[in-house]
């Protein structure tokens, strides 16, 4: 039996991101073999459009669109979706979209719009962490 690991969907080439693209990466494809892997995107799950939407930052430990609407329900909704698939799959280890406000690790933008980066977790990456789970930046993994 295969140990499972979550990931980011965005990185495996699902279309999910903010602006509806993905951010594809074949050093984490690699990385993931001998996986079972378990995809995921928060933001979606928690009931944004996985067609292109809004950008979002934390501020001040909410998460704020670009024009000032507040996602924070929406961003925690789908982070305890994916706590939930961690518990029932037993997962141990997760692969996490960089400075996203859902599954930054360590590093997440300020809340300027100015791609400004501060310490900070995504509001999922939180969620994840709280039961232990590893989490691995997705940019630790992308050989330049």
């Amino acid at each position: 039996m295969l140990e499972k690991i979550l990931v980011s969907a965005c990185l495996l080439g699902e279309c999910c991101r903010y602006d509806g693209n993905h951010n594809y990466e074949q050093d984490i494809v690699d990385y993931v073999q001998g996986y079972e892997v378990i995809k995921v995107c928060p933001e979606v799950m928690g009931g944004l459009s996985k067609l292109g939407r809004t950008p979002c930052e934390i501020i001040e430990g909410k998460v704020i669109d670009k024009f000032g609407n507040d996602k924070t329900y929406e961003y925690e909704k789908g982070a305890n979706m994916v706590k939930q698939i961690a518990q029932d799959q037993n997962i141990t280890k997760a692969i996490m979209k960089s400075k996203s406000p859902s599954c930054g690790f360590k590093k997440v933008y300020d809340g300027t719009f100015t791609r400004t980066l501060i310490d900070g977790n995504g509001v999922c990456v939180k969620s994840l962490t709280q039961l232990g789970i590893e989490i691995i930046n997705s940019d630790s993994l992308i050989k330049k």
